[in-house]
């Protein structure tokens, strides 16, 4: 039986690691050189450092899953810096180019789709400079690199990766400005009855907020972020209090993000029917608990299916791995089963408390002033969205967002609307006087991500 998992982050190493102790050598295949995900990223070897230092608490974790990486790479088809960039589920055949150079076809007959997550952003005026990035783009050059986005740095957005971020930052010795969070304390405090149920969890987010307070980093909550200042780069955060009065931070950088949402492209591509979820107030491809997805043969693990986090992805891929092998017809420990399921339906309690704590702010990214720049690969604003809401077209308004795609090339660019798209359904849905479910999602295209275009060399 030929087997493909996409992604070595957690969710694929626990899948892979199942697959290998049922007598399988499955392709493995991802864009990293080595295993780990973003959440467990390890530098190149020239700058490799502590792992304490690396992951903080979760040290052991990480070395655990990249212990179960080093030990499973050998003894199955292993294929590093490698993007899965289009999947056809009839053919059962995936498209792959490595290293940017080479392209190959792999066929299967089951595949996991362990692709991740990714930060949904808010646009607001100035986002585009050079210092403004990502939580989790900041959190890599970090890891990776050793590297700060710049010397004097405010973070803006929220969800528990906001506080961990900037943690990591200030523990590392960069001045961090100010922390500001557009969620206020008592939407937080509300929901702390369900945070209990993560345990050590919780306790360690408590311990990051307290710890840069006490560090005397400036935390805000409840604000509405106004602009970044700057021209050519970056001078400052303004921000409007829960009080109505501004405020600034003189900053040279911004790291920014409003929790994240699943990498599904391909899932998408592979024909997975999606569902608006209300609590994540996302489109994620619909599966089962186990994985399975309503495509024979597919399943998907991790932050790819639901955004859930490390310890999630762990028991998720070994799940779908599980429920694969059952579907093959190989009989399966059902005690292991069992307890996985107990597991997740335990962190699925938490993850219900910790999305009612840290909710995305739609009423701020449906608000976009008109001027500010929307989708930055077309150069659209958030007024001409709204004006293509609103015109005949000779065929009507955008009443969807592929049609607005159509009208506006909104998600057209580089990233395919996976930056731009949650804030532009924001966007459009309340210039129609919708419901943002009511009016689709971005359908993904191939390649999945920009991709260099191959010439074959001439003959002589």
């Amino acid at each position: 039986m030929r087997i493909a998992v996409i992604g070595a982050g957690p969710a694929g190493v626990r899948a892979v690691e199942t697959l290998v102790a049922a007598g399988h050598r499955p392709v493995w295949i991802d864009e990293a050189r080595e295993g780990g995900g973003r959440i467990y990223q390890r530098p190149p070897q020239s700058l490799r450092r502590d792992a304490r230092m690396l992951y903080g608490f979760e040290a052991r974790k990480a070395e655990g899953v990249h212990a179960t990486f080093e030990r499973l790479a050998p003894v199955v088809d292993w294929r590093p810096e490698t993007l899965v960039w289009h999947i056809r589920p009839q053919a059962r055949r995936l498209s792959t180019q490595h290293q940017g150079r080479t392209q190959a076809t792999v066929d299967y007959d089951a595949a996991i789709l362990c692709t991740g997550a990714m930060d949904r952003v808010v646009p607001v005026p100035g986002w585009t400079l050079p210092g403004v990035t990502t939580m989790g783009a900041a959190q890599i050059a970090l890891k990776t690199q050793g590297c700060s986005i710049g010397a004097r740095v405010a973070f803006v957005g929220t969800g528990p990766l906001l506080y961990l971020v900037a943690y990591q930052y200030a523990k590392a010795g960069v001045t961090v400005a100010a922390v500001v969070d557009t969620t206020p304390f008592a939407t937080k405090f509300a929901a702390a009855p369900g945070l209990l149920r993560g345990g050590a969890t919780f306790v360690k987010g408590i311990y990051y907020i307290g710890w840069l307070r006490a560090h005397g980093v400036r935390v805000v909550e409840g604000a509405t972020p106004v602009a970044i200042n700057g021209t050519t780069d970056v001078q400052g955060l303004r921000w409007r209090g829960s009080d109505g009065r501004e405020d600034l931070v003189a900053c040279d950088a911004v790291g920014m993000g409003w929790g994240l949402k699943p990498e599904a492209q391909l899932a998408d591509l592979a024909g997975v029917p999606f569902r608006f979820e209300p609590l994540q107030h996302s489109w994620i491809p619909e599966c089962d608990t186990s994985g399975r997805t309503p495509v024979e043969g597919h399943y998907l693990a991790g932050d790819g299916a639901a955004i859930g986090g490390a310890d999630v992805a762990e028991l998720a891929g070994a799940r779908a791995a599980l429920a694969l092998l059952q579907d093959a017809g190989q009989s399966v420990d059902a005690v292991r089963v069992a307890a996985l399921d107990r597991a997740l339906a335990g962190q699925q309690r938490f993850r219900i408390a910790l999305e009612r704590a840290f909710p995305y702010p739609a009423a701020l990214a449906a608000s976009v002033a008109d001027e500010t720049l929307l989708c930055r690969c077309e150069g659209l604003t958030a007024g001409e969205l709204r004006a293509a809401a609103r015109e005949d077209h000779d065929v009507g308004p955008a009443p969807e967002m592929n049609r607005a795609k159509a009208f506006t090339r909104v998600g057209m660019g580089r990233c395919q609307g996976r930056v731009c798209g949650p804030a532009a359904a924001e966007v459009l849905a309340a210039s129609l006087g919708r419901d943002v479910a009511s009016i689709g999602r971005l359908r993904g295209q191939s390649p999945v991500k920009p991709m260099p275009m191959l010439v074959p060399e001439a003959t002589p």
